[in-house]
């Protein structure tokens, strides 16, 4: 692995971790608005990461919750599901949504990950926040699962898993919408949608999502131009 280029010293380099089984729901707010997330209790943020075979600027990227309506292509992926049965509880996945995430992480080249329990932590339940489980089921049949972190007045995605056979329902897009929808039933005021990164990457769907703005890494939230990005 080759030195990082830090882009003639134009992007800042961050790499912080950091470790809490449990957090109250402002704190939570806080350390999302600051560029942090986590894996279970493992909580970290970076600027830079490396991806296919080279180091790639990375942003945070998050959602105004009250100003967003579906778009046509959203609209699209909601008539597309409508045959499908959605549920919102307190996480608790079992051998479905294991047995799910093992099906869906053959799409990955690199960084494959081994256990969902790398993402939602060994007890979803306790740590660090409250969390809600999105599950989509066909005909009983769970082909996608997605879960989101709540906060007081912010939430955050955290994973979405779905059934690769099913890649044409675009699943992975379906299950943002119907955590926007809770975020919106909720009164909340930021969807948090997790990292992308200025080059080309698997992330770049979340480029679409409106209306958008991006942490700037010196401390502050820019209106996100995804023709810039």
């Amino acid at each position: 692995m080759s030195s990082p280029d830090p882009y003639q010293s134009q992007w800042p380099l961050i790499n912080e971790a950091g470790f809490a089984e449990r957090l109250p729901g402002h704190r939570m707010d806080q350390l999302w608005s600051e560029g942090w997330r986590h894996f279970g209790p493992r909580f970290f943020r970076y600027s830079l990461m490396w991806h296919e075979q080279d180091w790639k600027r990375v942003f945070v990227l998050r959602m105004k919750v009250q100003e967003w309506k579906p778009s046509k292509s959203q609209r699209r992926t909601l008539r597309r599901n409508e045959d499908v049965d959605v549920s919102l509880a307190p996480v608790n996945p079992g051998e479905e949504e294991r047995a799910l995430f093992e099906r869906h992480k053959v799409r990955f080249k690199e960084n494959v990950p081994s256990r969902l329990e790398e993402f939602l932590g060994d007890d979803p339940r306790q740590m660090p926040c409250e969390c809600l489980q999105v599950s989509v089921r066909k005909e009983g049949r769970l082909i996608a699962a997605s879960f989101l972190d709540i906060g007081d007045h912010a939430c955050s995605s955290i994973y979405g898993i779905f059934e690769p056979e099913e890649r044409n329902r675009r699943l992975g897009i379906f299950t943002i919408i119907k955590e926007l929808e809770e975020a919106q039933r909720r009164g909340l005021t930021y969807y948090y949608a997790g990292y992308a990164t200025h080059e080309p990457s698997p992330y770049d769907y979340k480029k679409e999502l409106k209306p958008l703005q991006s942490w700037s890494w010196s401390g502050d939230w820019q209106e996100f131009d995804s023709q810039s990005g």
